[in-house]
């Protein structure tokens, strides 16, 4: 009886300590997507690009349907307003006003800078999906930016066509906030890091607003993306997401 009571106790001890793990990492990392995106969204937000010598600031409009349709919209500055990126599955288009062309981007160049910002074209549509075209792996728990982490592990599955070799991301057991994500290349090296921070609430959902982009091969470079307002779950249709509204969408 007594080796039975110890034995309760000891099971007790570990599920107390261990709620968060009950969970599946794939099922954290759905979580965390979820909040920064919904079904649907449209969101405005600034785009610093900060290099060693200088720095300019990007405004955008940015509508978004999950998983396949994306369009965003330069606002700002006056030279590039109304450039827009758009993506359709897995194609993607950019439409330069100032030529008067639709510029078609080939699935090599996901990997290419946005707009000369340190995010890529991958980053701003994500062609691939963190929550399915990996497998998800608890490599423990960390205190990231003050708040407890879940740690995990995304290594790309054998069919997916996607862009990076391994990512490592760390959600806030609390709220499910992606505090920092670290990309690395197929040869496991690390290329970038993302920190998510800001947290307040915004349509109707408390998030990081702030996030900073840094490439770990260039000092005094840096990405900083705010949002000024989200909207989730608004009502847009897939022929919203044309090429033909590229060229009027304002």
């Amino acid at each position: 009886m007594k080796h039975t009571h110890l034995l309760l106790s000891c099971i007790i001890v570990f599920l107390t300590i261990n709620t968060g793990w009950s969970q599946s990492p794939r099922e954290i990392v759905r979580k965390a997507n979820d909040l920064l995106r919904g079904e649907s969204s449209i969101s405005e937000g600034s785009l610093m690009v900060v290099k060693p010598t200088w720095s300019r600031q990007i405004s955008t409009k940015m509508w978004m349907l999950e998983p396949d349709y994306a369009l965003i919209l330069i606002t700002a500055p006056a030279k590039e307003n109304g450039t827009v990126t758009l993506k359709r599955k897995n194609e993607l288009w950019n439409w330069i006003p100032t030529i008067r062309r639709v510029i078609k981007i080939p699935p090599s160049m996901m990997l290419q800078p946005w707009m000369g910002s340190d995010f890529s074209n991958d980053d701003l549509v994500r062609q691939s999906s963190i929550v399915d075209d990996y497998e998800h792996t608890l490599i423990g728990e960390e205190e990231i930016e003050g708040y407890n982490c879940f740690k995990i592990e995304l290594i790309p599955k054998p069919e997916a066509g996607v862009v990076w070799g391994k990512i490592i991301m760390w959600v806030s057991k609390q709220g499910y906030f992606e505090i920092k994500t670290d990309f690395y290349d197929e040869d496991g090296t690390l290329i970038k890091t993302l920190i998510g921070s800001e947290i307040k609430k915004m349509g109707g959902r408390t998030l990081p607003t702030h996030w900073e982009m840094t490439v770990v091969n260039k000092p005094g470079h840096k990405t900083v993306l705010d949002y000024s307002s989200i909207k989730f779950n608004v009502s847009l249709e897939p022929s919203f997401f044309s090429i033909q509204n590229m060229k009027r969408v304002r």
